[in-house]
């Protein structure tokens, strides 16, 4: 199999523009609207929309490397490297420190240019806390060849396979280089972020110059390319986007990183942004129909009711899975049977539940503004 860093002219991809235009117009909107609904929220609501967004990316970008992290230990180390917290709370996963780090890092100093240190940085903050061959902040080393693999021992598959180890200094300059002095075929902010990012992660991606990590960084330069390209910190999450289906994500790159002409790619990654813009606009208004419906009920619910509708809130635009019955209502308010079925038909009675289904499979769902 010939890869794409070994064919002459790498790494000067071509792609078909005019296939991804019509994504960039989409995206040029949903991003103005999106900024425009954001810069309208009262400020604790822009801060939650951010943390939201920042811990989504924090948690999927490891999901999507098979790392399961708490949702819990990671907003807490968000909020811990942002100043939130008067006092500093205690994160047990250590690694959730790490991550929360780098989104941090990558969000603050947007706007400078990228170089060799900072990834070597960002490298540094994400596996600080390990105690494996990753070598934190350093290019991968050895003649080992570097490759993505998949399937049983002995039945290895082969996806990609990077180039070798002692090529990465150069090739990592090269790729600092470029990103730092692109241009692109359309002119404008919303034009180059989509162009950049899409390409800037492919590229990355295929040099892959750490032993570890390099779908992390990969995506966190996608994420600096948006918001340096429109002038502001882009609010999305590209990794949740992505780790909805993994499997698309890894097709793609796979066929990427065998030629030199990315128009396919181009287009899926242009998705992936549009997809991501449109997901975090769902969640901004979300957070407008809570708001509104906390000064709508404020007075009007109990403390041990407030306790089962903001487990329901919690789960955010997906929703409450289920809906809420009187067997979830007590686990969550530790109350009998019948407390849990007059509670709930209180709320509904109020308009704070929609009742859905009778009898024994009568269960609940939030009536949102």
């Amino acid at each position: 199999m010939v890869y794409n860093w070994q064919l002459q002219g790498w790494p000067d991809f071509t792609y078909d523009v005019a296939a991804v235009q019509p994504l960039i117009l989409a995206f040029a909107q949903e991003t103005g609207e999106v900024n425009g609904l954001i810069q309208g929220l009262p400020d604790t609501l822009k801060q939650e929309t951010l943390l939201q967004l920042m811990l989504s990316e924090a948690v999927k970008t490891s999901e999507i490397e098979g790392e399961y992290l708490s949702r819990e230990d990671v907003m807490s180390s968000i909020r811990n490297n942002l100043g939130l917290n008067d006092t500093p709370i205690y994160v047990k996963d250590q690694r959730t420190s790490g991550v929360a780090q780098l989104m941090v890092a990558v969000r603050k100093d947007f706007q400078e240019p990228l170089t060799m240190d900072t990834l070597k940085g960002w490298h540094q903050l994400l596996f600080a806390a390990t105690t494996s061959r990753v070598n934190p902040g350093e290019w991968r080393q050895g003649d080992a060849p570097m490759q993505v693999v998949s399937g049983a021992y002995g039945r290895e598959i082969i996806h990609y396979e990077a180039p070798p180890s002692v090529r990465v200094p150069e090739e990592m300059e090269r790729f600092v280089g470029w990103y730092n002095s692109a241009t692109f075929p359309l002119q404008g902010q919303v034009p180059e972020a989509i162009l950049k990012s899409a390409i800037a992660h492919l590229y990355f991606e295929s040099i892959h110059p750490f032993e570890d990590g390099n779908g992390r960084i990969g995506r966190a330069i996608a994420e600096k390319a948006l918001s340096q390209s429109l002038g502001r910190p882009v609010m999305l999450s590209l990794s949740k986007t992505i780790e909805a289906n993994k499997k698309a994500y890894y097709d793609a790159l796979k066929e990427a990183q065998r030629g030199l002409d990315i128009t396919a790619w181009m287009v899926y990654f242009a998705n992936v942004i549009l997809d991501a813009q449109l997901d975090a606009k769902a969640m901004v208004l979300f957070t407008l129909k809570k708001a509104q419906f906390y000064d709508l009920y404020k007075n009007r619910i109990d403390q041990r009711q407030w306790k089962a509708i903001n487990k329901m809130l919690d789960k955010g635009v997906e929703g409450f899975e289920g809906g809420m019955t009187a067997k979830k209502y007590m686990g969550i308010t530790k109350v009998s049977k019948a407390t849990a079925t007059r509670d709930l038909q209180q709320l509904h009675e109020l308009g704070v539940l929609v009742q859905e289904g009778a009898g024994r499979s009568v269960r609940y769902q939030l009536n949102l503004p």
